[in-house]
């Protein structure tokens, strides 16, 4: 009995690689149409040929921006990217972040995304810190140096005309496409997302719409920059205020990537969605009386899912049963969150108090001699190699 006991509060763990394809109703963001590999469903077609659009249009409006004179086209551009920086990355490190798991890399390979994300979203962060002051530096120009200027030359000339050249009006073309393209993105997504009634697909034909709004401020400042009288100003505005939004952007995903490599854990979503899994498919079970779910934890590794969860079960219960249950339980869980590749189940005595039991972490004592905590080589010995060896056979017995 005693044996049985120990071995019920004992840690069991199993790793899960299944694929699992259930829908999670949390709000994270879900790259299961980007990943798969099922090419010719309607949600996965419309999903990539967004994210290709996306990539052909902000080099389109970069280069347009760049050729045409117009900030608020080019931070435009920069806004796009942001937008689909992660959905690049994740088709770029799929191959990698999916991999199983090895013996250099025991929790997979999902950090190889979180590293990619961090880098790119820190670029994309810093080209729009750059494109905030410039659109500054601009604004700061024609109403500042110009009016010193025209200070200076007053009464010499009468009136001195802005250093700064507004956009060709071509730009306004290249924005009003991109309009209409986001456009049809829109309805197209949201027509499949409400015949499957999904709200992946519905999250990813709003962000088109926000990007179509973008766009219409984009286009009106570059009209008003052409057809208002000494208005040239409004489109570095309009390119201050975009820089802002990439701001915005690059900066929540530089957060996100440092603390999934900080390890940080589960949402609170995540965790909801676990447990009233648990609660719905154990009900009509008989040992769902004798089984409590005590706690669940864990971390995001890329698009992976490293779930800790905590059984409680009675004291009596043999190898066997606890065996079952955690059969049953991994299956569950597997199918309430997309994206869980591994699962740890801790088995627990139920009629033990939660605070008794013990710690899972190591308390070290930090003010010890450095020297007596360093382990010591074979060659640092001082007994010889007989006493080594009959340290050895001592271990063994205890073993």
């Amino acid at each position: 009995m005693a044996a049985v006991s120990s071995a019920t509060s004992t840690s069991q763990t199993r790793t899960s690689h299944h694929h699992h394809h259930g829908h999670s109703q949390s709000s994270h963001h879900d790259n299961s149409y980007l990943t798969s590999t099922n090419k010719s469903d309607a949600g996965v077609q419309i999903t990539r040929l967004g994210l290709f659009s996306n990539l052909g249009m902000a080099i389109i409006k970069a280069v347009g921006g760049y050729t045409f004179n117009s900030q608020a086209l080019v931070a435009d551009a920069w806004h796009s990217l942001t937008d689909m920086a992660s959905d690049i990355l994740t088709l770029a490190t799929v191959s990698w972040s999916t991999k199983p798991p090895s013996s250099t890399f025991p929790t997979g390979y999902g950090k190889v995304e979180s590293l990619g994300a961090l880098g790119v979203s820190g670029m994309l962060l810093i080209g729009g810190g750059f494109m905030c002051l410039n659109s500054c530096e601009i604004l700061y120009a024609h109403f500042l140096l110009d009016n010193v200027a025209e200070a200076a030359v007053h009464g010499h000339h009468g009136h001195i005309h802005s250093s700064h050249t507004g956009p060709s009006l071509h730009a306004a073309w290249l924005a009003l496409g991109t309009i209409f393209v986001k456009e049809w993105l829109y309805h197209a997504t949201m027509k499949i997302a409400r015949q499957r009634n999904s709200s992946v697909l519905a999250s990813n034909a709003i962000h088109h719409r926000i990007d179509s709004l973008t766009g219409i401020v984009t286009l009106f400042a570059i009209l008003g920059a052409n057809f208002l009288r000494e208005a040239t100003w409004l489109d570095p505005v309009g390119g201050l205020l975009i820089s802002l939004l990439v701001i915005k952007g690059g900066w929540g995903n530089t957060v996100k990537a440092i603390y999934e490599l900080a390890d940080s854990g589960l949402e609170d979503e995540i965790k909801t969605s676990i447990s009233l899994k648990f609660e719905e498919k154990f009900a009509s079970d008989p040992a769902k009386s004798q089984v409590e779910l005590r706690g669940i934890e864990g971390v995001k590794s890329g698009p992976n899912y490293l779930v800790d969860v905590q059984l409680a079960v009675p004291s009596t219960w043999t190898l066997r049963e606890t065996s079952e249950v955690e059969g049953r339980v991994r299956d569950i869980i597997g199918s309430s969150v997309r994206g869980i590749s591994r699962i740890k189940i801790r088995f627990v005595a139920r009629e033990l108090d939660p605070s008794s039991l013990p710690d899972e972490y190591v308390t070290q004592d930090y003010s010890q001699d450095p020297e007596e905590l360093r382990p010591h080589t074979h060659s640092e010995t001082t007994e010889g190699p007989l006493q080594h060896n009959t340290i050895n056979t001592d271990e063994k017995k205890i073993l």
